[in-house]
This record gives structure tokens, C-alpha cells and sequence, in this order.
């Protein structure tokens, strides 16, 4: 028996602001922001572009699951599974189990075969989520920032859970 989507969107910004204010929180949450953007125009045709893709998931591995922190991992091969059980999304709806509907790094290499993309970054990286805004914006942000220099990436493609 498959269980029904709610009919209505979910405020998650909303929900983590009352989540908070029920904690006994006097200031709401503020997420991490950064006033200049490296958002940008692609400088070169996608066909001859580098992406790497950076996701909220951690390494399955004993260090992943106790250490939530920037990892650098092959793309290929892909790994089976990543470690996902205490991030949080609406787990009635979705799942992690199919591994490319979150990390595509398999559909990513099929269009760099058909060159539709440049290529792909030999390292997909993951990046926590961090609710210091000065672990995100002192250490996390310039070491990811430091890897796609690093593999001369020239997209970044963030997918977080």
C-alpha cells in the first residue's frame, strides 16, 4: 500500500523557524547568506564545460556517519549508497534508497559520453549542512571553493537534501 504526498507544499524555512521558536529560542534561525554572488554566466558552451556536483550527504562509511564535514570522493565508480538518515525532508514522500535520484553522477557521465557535457570532475563532494554560519562561510564554503579550483571545475551543480 503506497502512502499519498500531502496536498499542500511544506514551508521547510517556516517549519525551522518554529521549530526553533518551540525549542525556547529567542531569535529565529538565520540561514548563512553571502552578499556577492559567484553566480555567473557560463564562460564556455556547456559541451566543453567541467561540473562537478556537491551534495548534503555524507560518505556511508564508519567516518562519514560520525564526521560530517567537506569529503572529496571518486565519481567512478559511483558509490552504492550514502549516508542520509539524519538529514531531514519529508521521508513520506521520498527516499534515498535510488542513489542517482539524488546524486546523478551515473546520468552526468552518460552526457559527458555523448558530449553533451565537457566532462565530469573526477571528485563529487559533499558538503555538511551546517547551522554555524561561521563553520559554512569560514571553513566549509573556501575548501569546497579550494577542491573545484583544484580539479579546474568550471560548474558547480548543488544538490542538497
Amino acid at each position: 500500500m503506497s502512502q499519498q504526498c500531502p496536498p499542500y507544499d511544506v514551508s521547510y524555512m517556516q517549519r525551522t523557524r518554529d521549530f526553533y521558536r518551540a525549542q525556547g529560542y529567542e531569535n529565529a534561525y538565520r540561514w548563512a547568506t553571502q552578499e556577492s554572488s559567484v553566480f555567473a554566466e557560463l564562460q564556455k558552451p556547456l559541451d566543453q564545460s567541467r561540473l562537478a556536483v556537491i551534495t548534503t550527504a555524507m560518505p556511508d562509511t564508519p567516518e562519514g556517519r560520525s564526521h560530517r564535514e567537506v569529503y572529496a570522493l571518486p565519481c567512478s565508480p559511483p558509490p552504492e549508497s550514502m549516508f542520509t538518515a539524519e538529514l531531514s525532508w519529508d521521508k513520506l514522500s521520498t527516499h534515498t534508497e535510488d542513489l542517482g535520484s539524488f546524486l546523478p553522477l551515473a546520468a552526468l557521465s552518460d552526457c559527458a559520453k555523448r558530449g553533451e557535457l565537457g566532462s565530469l570532475s573526477e571528485s563529487f563532494l559533499t558538503l555538511p549542512t551546517e547551522y554555524s554560519q561561521r563553520n559554512t562561510l569560514e571553513r566549509d564554503a573556501p575548501a569546497i571553493l579550494e577542491k573545484l579550483r583544484n580539479e579546474a571545475v568550471d560548474i558547480a551543480l548543488l544538490v542538497p537534501l
